[in-house]
């Protein structure tokens, strides 16, 4: 049994304030932030953090032999590469969702509508495949960063299910909001899809895991995804959109969408249906229904009403935090008292340290990120040829095709 668990931070944007924060929450096992390594900001980052050590290179922390685990906090587009070189280097992962997708001019050289969306899929499950390979190879964990699996509210639900014994018959999950500022999120080469990647990450995830939670407590085995039918738009690059006069939400999307709808379909003949969208106005939406045989479940990781406050003026509050992407903290606003509690951020991180420390598996592990990618994937090609898409029928018929090009 390890001494402490030492962590290597890697980025220094937004999601990384939160991870450290989550580190520091961890009871019962010793952790400790001891690098970090960034393009920008590490030594400002650092001496925020009280962090001891700036690293000059990524490879130079991946030969510090004082880390046990990286926690990868950087862009989509290179998880792929990152997680490979940390697993190379015998270092347990830590990737943020999306696991990874399908990015960068070998893939998107051209307009969006021209590249086919089968290309994707199999770009995508080729670096979800070759990250949890490396792992695999070499050893080492990989615990994929669905915070909301952990959300009290998730956990508590978990319990409910098990306590009644009925069948989940139908799961509904959204996270929508008014878009995202990150100017890469806008192109696909950069962000390897929009919305639905981004956002609907968190919800496919929910709804995968509380199905491979139901079938291991009543078989002994995961339920897994049968089928994927979707759709997709972009709404602001609508006339009836552009006709409204002025814009509330983002919308200066390249190639990607800003709206998604996907129902899955699981081996049991039941369902869910994911929403993702970046034109939804009013503060962010985190929502799962659980609809079963006994019971109904109801759960929302971003509304409270513990706290209400009123101000006639957007600039009262000052830079006081009220809560994830609302429009003006004007008129009454419902202020978070612990958002990374309830998003399940610092009970994430406890299950990761733990599973180092006691050599088991995480709760969120890469499998589940594989699925969410290929999921996502499916969903694009399902919407590009409007029909409902079988996934062992099409992994099985691109194992034939390479057979064919093999031969």
């Amino acid at each position: 049994m390890k001494k402490k668990v030492r962590i290597g931070l890697v980025g220094a944007g937004f999601v990384s304030h939160i991870h450290i924060n989550a580190f520091r929450q961890v009871i019962g096992i010793p952790v400790e932030v001891a690098g970090i390594y960034t393009r920008s900001r590490g030594e400002e980052f650092a001496q925020k953090y009280g962090i001891p050590r700036v690293y000059e290179s990524y490879q130079q922390m991946l030969e510090d032999p004082d880390i046990d685990m990286v926690d990868i906090c950087v862009p989509n587009i290179v998880h792929r590469e990152v997680c490979i070189q940390a697993a190379e280097a015998g270092k347990h992962i830590i990737c943020e969702k999306p696991l990874t997708g399908a990015f960068g001019e070998n893939i998107t050289n051209q307009e969006a509508g021209d590249f086919s969306r089968l290309d994707l899929y199999k770009e995508a499950m080729k670096n979800a495949d070759a990250i949890l390979a490396a792992a695999q190879r070499n050893k080492v964990k990989v615990c994929y960063a669905e915070d909301f699996i952990y959300a009290p509210v998730v956990v508590k639900t978990k319990r409910l299910l098990k306590q009644s014994g009925g069948s989940i018959l139908e799961i509904r999950s959204e996270e929508s909001h008014s878009g995202s500022h990150a100017a890469y999120s806008r192109h696909w080469n950069l962000a390897g899809g929009g919305s639905l990647l981004r956002l609907g990450s968190h919800p496919l995830g929910l709804a995968i895991h509380l199905k491979h939670f139901e079938g291991k407590l009543k078989y002994g085995k995961p339920i897994n995804i049968k089928s994927v039918i979707a759709d997709v738009a972009t709404l602001t690059h609508t006339q009836a959109f552009k006709n409204s006069g002025k814009a509330w939400m983002v919308d200066k999307w390249d190639d990607v969408e800003d709206w998604a709808t996907v129902v899955l379909t699981f081996e049991d003949g039941t369902k869910a249906l994911i929403n993702s969208n970046d034109t939804t106005l009013g503060g962010i939406v985190n929502t799962l229904d659980v609809y079963t045989t006994n019971s109904v479940i109801k759960c929302d990781m971003a509304a409270n009403d513990a706290i209400k406050a009123y101000a006639p003026a957007n600039e009262i509050f000052g830079d006081e935090y009220i809560s994830e992407k609302i429009e003006t903290k004007a008129g009454w606003t419902f202020p978070s008292p612990d958002e990374d509690w309830m998003r399940g951020y610092p009970q994430e991180m406890q299950d990761f340290v733990e599973a180092v420390y006691f050599g088991r598996e995480p709760i969120s592990d890469g499998e589940l990120g594989r699925q969410v990618v290929q999921a996502t994937y499916a969903a694009y090609l399902s919407a590009e040829q409007g029909k409902r898409i079988d996934l062992a029928e099409l992994d099985a018929d691109i194992d034939r095709n390479k057979e064919e090009e093999s031969r």
